[in-house]
């Protein structure tokens, strides 16, 4: 069995031979085919529909010319079938001796993985199979790698996320997802804009980050000799929006969070944050029911899904559960009651958390919910009520409250959404930024910077709004049943080859 790098050498031989007899590949511009597969395979069928059982293929006469990848070929001697791959599907090539001549033994030099253009007559075999009678062919582009072995069960998870061109190359089931995950898209797209939602962008490259709780990346401008920081979220920029009086915006765009890699996080992903004027946590809950309804109808078709095992049904209206009511329930531990982090460094000591000395309240509180509570949030369910602490942009749910107008969405088990009742109170908000300062000073690396540009936007009057976020890779693997978000991100972080 010859090595990868001996195929890939007898290869690069061909291609060189080729150029010799003056036949360079690489050298075609363009083919021009009047069919892809599918509508190779439609036009056989419609045919058939007028003629019924009596077809008569050897008197029939359609000509197509297709193009795509050699992706098998099974030599008879004096015929060869062959299958051709496009971005549609696959159809079938019968090539005859007799039909190319001189030009049969030159079919029969292609390797799989090759890229052609074929001109011929398209039929269906007797065993049912839709099919081109090649008469004539061009090498349109020579594959100087080989196949995966067994390409067509292409398993190594590494390889395929990569090398995902591959990947997709060889595994048609991964076609079809980012085909749906742009179905879905589109079909969030279309609900935002008929609610009379206006998509708008804003700048990735941000003088100031904020928005999240997160670490950003940095970057640096020659011209200016300044750093930047990528986004972590639109929020400020999209309410920013909404002072200067555009009342219903939204963003579809990529984040960027200097966090570790796993199964739920990568740190570029694809978010979907939308504010609207003149509504509240309320609006946002009916409003995110509608946005994942049309992204599950435009990936599905229908707003059932299983994933892991289990069977979601995301017809609204959805049930809300209280975060720290749902806590209590479960651990015993009453977080509302808590007045400083070693009050809930003590009373956490006997839950199965990590890292609970030196820990925050607010950060055992997250624990202790990530770890007793989302578990058994799998029907589409919001959490709501979540302190101030933990929620800076958010409205107080009244005057003088410790908690918040916010929610948070979980499906299967997984946080996909995050929206409140935007706090447009300059005064609150300019506290609650101060005591983010004060917390970054005392070591979270993830808390919110002072926004002094927000602020003077707030002082000039943000209307009462709502806004929300939903993460659409989580949503999406979901929706597909994928255990990873890498399996839903076409080119996922991975570290770089050894």
């Amino acid at each position: 069995m010859p090595t990868e790098q001996e195929l890939i050498a007898q290869r690069y031989a061909k291609l060189e031979a080729l150029r010799q007899a003056g036949a360079d590949p690489f050298a075609i511009h363009r083919f021009d085919r009047t069919h892809t597969t599918a509508q190779a395979v439609a036009e056989i069928t419609a045919v058939e529909a007028q003629t019924g059982d009596q077809t008569d293929w050897d008197s029939i006469h359609l000509p197509a010319r297709l193009c795509g990848r050699l992706m098998a070929k099974r030599d008879q001697g004096k015929a060869i079938w062959a299958d051709l791959h496009d971005g549609e599907g696959k159809l079938q090539l019968w090539v005859r001796k007799d039909l190319l001549g001189d030009g049969f033994a030159g079919f029969q030099d292609l390797d799989l993985g090759d890229i052609i253009g074929c001109e011929g007559t398209l039929f269906r075999t007797r065993r049912g199979e839709p099919s081109l009678r090649v008469e004539s062919f061009v090498l349109l582009a020579k594959a100087l790698r080989p196949l995966p072995e067994k390409w067509h069960g292409l398993q190594d998870t590494e390889t395929r996320y990569r090398q995902r061109y591959v990947d997709l190359m060889v595994n048609s089931e991964v076609r079809e997802l980012f085909r749906k995950r742009s179905r879905a898209v589109s079909g969030l797209r279309r609900y935002l804009d008929s609610q009379g939602f206006l998509e708008v962008e804003t700048p990735i490259m941000q003088t100031l980050y904020g928005g999240a709780a997160a670490r950003p990346f940095i970057t640096h401008h020659n011209a200016l000799d300044m750093d930047l920081y990528l986004r972590i979220a639109p929020e400020l920029y999209l309410k920013r929006l909404l002072v200067g009086g555009l009342e219903r915006v939204y963003e579809i765009g990529r984040m960027f969070r200097n966090e570790g890699v796993d199964t739920r996080h990568n740190p570029e992903f694809t978010m979907v944050e939308a504010y609207q004027a003149y509504t509240d946590v309320e609006g946002m809950m009916r409003l995110t029911e509608g946005m994942l309804c049309a992204l599950a109808e435009a990936a599905n078709g229908s707003l059932h899904c299983t994933y892991r095992g289990m069977k979601i049904d995301l017809t609204p209206p959805w049930p809300r559960l209280s975060l720290l009511e749902s806590v209590k329930e479960v651990t015993g531990v009453d977080f509302g009651c808590l007045g400083s982090d070693a009050e809930a460094q003590e009373a956490c000591r006997d839950l199965d958390l990590l890292e609970v000395q030196d820990a925050s309240l607010a950060g055992l509180l997250d624990k202790a919910f990530e770890r007793y509570v989302q578990p058994r949030l799998v029907q589409p369910t919001f959490v709501v009520d979540y302190p101030v602490v933990i929620s800076p942009l958010a409205k107080r749910k009244a005057p003088g409250s410790d908690l918040t107008a916010r929610f948070e969405l979980f499906v299967g088990t997984e946080e996909v959404a995050n929206a409140f009742s935007e706090l447009n109170d300059p005064v609150d908000q300019r506290q609650r930024f101060e005591a983010q300062v004060a917390m970054r000073a005392a070591g979270d690396d993830e808390a919110h910077p002072m926004d002094e540009d927000y602020l003077r936007a707030l002082e000039y009057g943000l209307p009462p709004a709502g806004g929300m976020g939903m993460g659409i890779d989580r949503v999406m693997m979901v929706l597909c049943d994928r255990p990873s978000l890498r399996e839903v991100i076409l080119f996922p972080h991975l570290r770089p080859e050894e």
